[in-house]
């Protein structure tokens, strides 16, 4: 698998289960089991005020993609693996969570703890998927 590959497999699925934490909270709370797809929503100019789960889905993946792209980058000067992915989701969740997320009404609401568990999950797939590949799988014409 070449590295672009696992790159893509790492974001695509990290995206689609980092939301985990955050979903089994809400439903074991009995809480909008869309809330923080909502809240995402709240980013796109113009909708502060006005979440939407489609435009959260829309950000959500394009933040995710966003981050894969650091991550990786980091990943190839120094491999995370899931420890190191973990670490970096906390600083993902600090970043998101704490400095733009708090202008953000919607996302200030959200509760904290499984939102900083998604941004952990987050980055744990990404490291581990990053590294689960090994080396870059180039096929060579034999002559």
């Amino acid at each position: 698998m070449t590295r672009a590959s696992r790159v893509l497999l790492a974001g695509t699925a990290a995206s689609l289960l980092s939301g985990l934490p955050s979903t089994v909270h809400a439903a074991l709370t009995g809480k909008d089991l869309m809330a923080a797809a909502k809240a995402a929503g709240t980013l796109v100019p113009g909708r502060k005020d006005r979440p939407d789960a489609t435009a959260g889905a829309l950000v959500h993946f394009a933040v995710s993609a966003t981050w894969t792209v650091v991550l990786a980058a980091i990943d190839q000067r120094r491999k995370l693996g899931v420890t190191g992915g973990a670490v970096a989701g906390l600083a993902i969740a600090a970043l998101d969570l704490n400095l733009i997320g708090r202008a953000y009404p919607a996302i200030r609401k959200l509760p904290q703890l499984p939102q900083w568990a998604d941004h952990v999950a987050f980055g744990a797939i990404v490291g581990a998927l990053l590294a689960a590949g090994g080396p870059d799988v180039r096929h060579h014409d034999e002559y």
